[in-house]
């Protein structure tokens, strides 16, 4: 049996990037306040156009519906220590 040290619980797969506000922003909004709340250790993984996410004019200028600006959530994933691997 093999452990894996540092593999968080909940790994959040996603390829939306800006074009797409809400779908983007939703990995996030689940991360910081969903899984991580409720005990879960979670990362997010950026792929494809995710990446611009990444981009701090980006940052500033996604707003999804229905859920927080993009900028509040990245603040949370600082504040709550959420990896973003890209």
């Amino acid at each position: 049996m093999r452990i894996l040290i540092g593999v968080p619980g909940l790994l959040i797969v996603t390829s939306a990037g800006p074009q797409d506000p809400t779908r983007a922003s939703v990995p996030f909004h689940i991360a910081v306040n969903g899984a991580k709340p409720a005990g879960t250790e979670v990362a997010i993984a950026l792929a494809g156009d995710a990446a611009e996410l990444m981009k701090p004019e980006v940052i500033a200028n996604v707003v999804g519906l229905g859920v927080p600006r993009l900028r509040e959530l990245m603040d949370k994933c600082l504040d709550q220590d959420v990896r973003v691997y890209v």
